[in-house]
């Protein structure tokens, strides 16, 4: 391929020159400058089909799809097919396929027509193509509405953000169950622990709710193994017990845990003081 010349008017050369090339002055015209023919090719409008080269005219010339006069459609069909023949010769064959069937619904909308009965219903030659010519019409409109809609990669990109939420920690509550498990292992401790003297005890349930006020002085959380000393015998450890269990039904204590399974503490609730 020969590089592009620049001719435009040239300031300060020397005489002779006609114009430069990369810069170099060029004094004489190349002998095998070569313009091809189709360099001033003129391209038509691209469609995708015959179908829609129909529908191109028939809009274009502002034509009822329901009506269309064929004689003039034709024409112009043929027109455009033979210039896309003369500048594409792999020319698909379904425009020539669409070019013989407008032929033959023109040639059958010319001959005469026989009479028939008035009440046999005529059937209209150009009927298939109209139903085709809608149908296509319809498929482009919705494929042009997809088209518009937003489309990932085209029109936007997906960004992710990741927002940091401060989430509150909520401590499990202490049901009846825990708190009879943790009674049960306090009372396995205290069967290591029991004598075999036996005596009669008089014990009061106020009393042990009592002493139990007083080991939970303060806002501070004690453990609630703690509260029972084994060595007092197991009837001094169900008697402390139902008197902690007093206390929570009179929300005098607070118990509870850190996780399900961890050791529960036990805390004098507020406006419990002058319970002593």
């Amino acid at each position: 391929m020969t590089a592009p010349l620049d001719l435009a008017p040239l300031v300060d050369v020397p005489n002779g020159v006609i114009g430069r090339m990369y810069g170099q002055p060029i004094f004489d015209l190349p002998k095998d400058l070569y313009i091809p023919p189709d360099a001033l090719e003129v391209i038509l409008d691209a469609f995708e089909g015959p179908l829609d080269l129909l529908l191109y005219l028939i809009r274009k010339a502002n034509i009822n799809v329901l009506d269309i006069p064929m004689v003039p459609l034709t024409a112009q069909y043929l027109e455009y097919v033979e210039a896309m023949r003369h500048h594409n010769l792999a020319l698909a064959a379904d425009y020539l396929l669409m070019a013989a069937t407008l032929l033959e619904i023109k040639s059958r909308m010319l001959l005469p027509r026989p009479s028939r009965p008035e009440e046999a219903e005529e059937l209209d030659p150009r009927a298939e193509l109209v139903r085709r010519l809608l149908e296509y019409e319809q498929t482009k409109l919705a494929a042009a509405r997809l088209d518009a809609l937003p489309r990932v990669e085209r029109d936007f990109e997906w960004v992710g953000v990741f927002v940091a939420e401060k989430v509150v920690e909520r401590l499990p509550e202490v049901s009846l169950h825990d708190l009879q498990l943790a009674w049960m292992k306090i009372a396995r401790q205290s069967r290591l622990k029991q004598h075999h003297t036996i005596q009669r005890e008089e014990l009061s349930v106020r009393e042990h709710m009592t002493l139990i006020l007083r080991k939970l002085r303060g806002d501070a959380f004690v453990v609630f193994e703690s509260l029972f000393d084994p060595a007092l015998g197991v009837a001094s450890l169900v008697v402390s017990f139902l008197a902690t269990l007093e206390l929570v039904k009179e929300r005098l204590v607070i118990i509870t845990q850190n996780e399900a399974f961890a050791p529960i503490y036990v805390k004098r609730a507020d406006g419990a003081a002058g319970n002593d």
